[in-house]
């Protein structure tokens, strides 16, 4: 497989941050935990393979997703604790 079409097969997201600046993610992996869906999202601009997952929950709005950062603390820890116990899991 081509460099060309490794490119094409990877779902790019881009979102706004904080600060308005447009940020544009590499689509991991989409899970679903409590009845939501949650979506890992890697920065598309990296070569790093230490860079840090980022976990956005998935809405539906018609035929589209959206995707939302979570910003109840609680509702994070309970997915990224159930994330970091898959890791275990597959070890």
């Amino acid at each position: 497989m081509t460099k060309e079409e490794k490119q094409e097969e990877k779902q790019l997201i881009e979102t706004v941050d904080e600060e308005g600046n447009l940020v544009t993610f590499e689509l991991f992996d989409i899970l679903e935990f409590e009845d939501k869906e949650y979506a890992l999202l890697l920065p598309s601009d990296s070569e790093d393979d230490n860079d840090e997952v980022v976990l956005m929950r998935l809405s539906k709005d018609g035929e589209d997703y959206l995707f939302e950062a979570i910003e109840d603390d609680e509702e994070f820890d309970k997915v990224s604790e159930y994330i970091e116990n898959l890791d275990i899991d597959e070890d």
